[in-house]
């Protein structure tokens, strides 16, 4: 007999989970309260480092409905969403998602809906990763100097060691860390 459990998660303790069981029981999904697993967690965690989801695994049977109001309460993007998916599909798991019309998403139709998802997903992470190029070729071609600055300078180090400082006492004098001090030393 197919049993239906319902995951909630919130990315903060002031927000609340309470929307996401309306909702659900709106839809008609009759899922009793032992069978909501509610989750205070960021979104940018992955499904296999939350401790509720894990329960929740433990808990479910082949044959079993989850049940999520949207698809980023399962996974940080669309390919960890994509994973998750297929991850239950092959316990016997069936994922209802209520945000694309309640669909199935291992079904035929949500596998496709899935799909379409992740090559979205994947053409604005290509998209993004074009423009973050494009802006350091820029900068670069504008002189502008990339990465971190450094934290103090060879010569500062080394005008304090000709002044007759320790190691230690550039450390304090420049605020930098010792192994900063001793790349720098000689």
């Amino acid at each position: 007999m197919s049993r239906s459990f319902l995951y909630c998660r919130v990315s903060t303790a002031d927000q609340t989970t309470a929307n996401q069981v309306k909702e659900v029981k709106a839809a008609g999904f009759d899922i009793q309260p032992q069978r909501i697993v509610e989750e205070t967690i960021s979104g940018s965690t992955s499904t296999s480092e939350r401790k509720g989801f894990q329960k929740l695994l433990e808990r479910m049977e082949s044959g079993d409905v989850l049940v999520v109001t949207k698809l980023d309460r399962l996974g940080r993007n669309a390919i960890d969403v994509q994973s998750t998916v297929q991850m239950l599909e092959g316990k016997g798991i069936r994922v209802h998602c209520l945000a694309l019309g309640g669909v199935d998403l291992t079904s035929s139709t949500g596998k496709m809906t899935m799909g379409v998802l992740a090559a979205v997903a994947e053409f604005e992470r290509d998209l993004l990763i074009e423009r973050t190029q494009a802006g350091l070729q820029r900068a670069k071609a504008e002189g502008t100097t990339l990465g971190r600055p450094a934290a103090t300078s060879k010569d500062a180090v080394q005008a304090l060691r000709l002044e007759g400082m320790s190691q230690s006492q550039v450390v304090k004098e420049l605020g930098v860390s010792l192994s900063t001090v001793k790349r720098l030393w000689a």
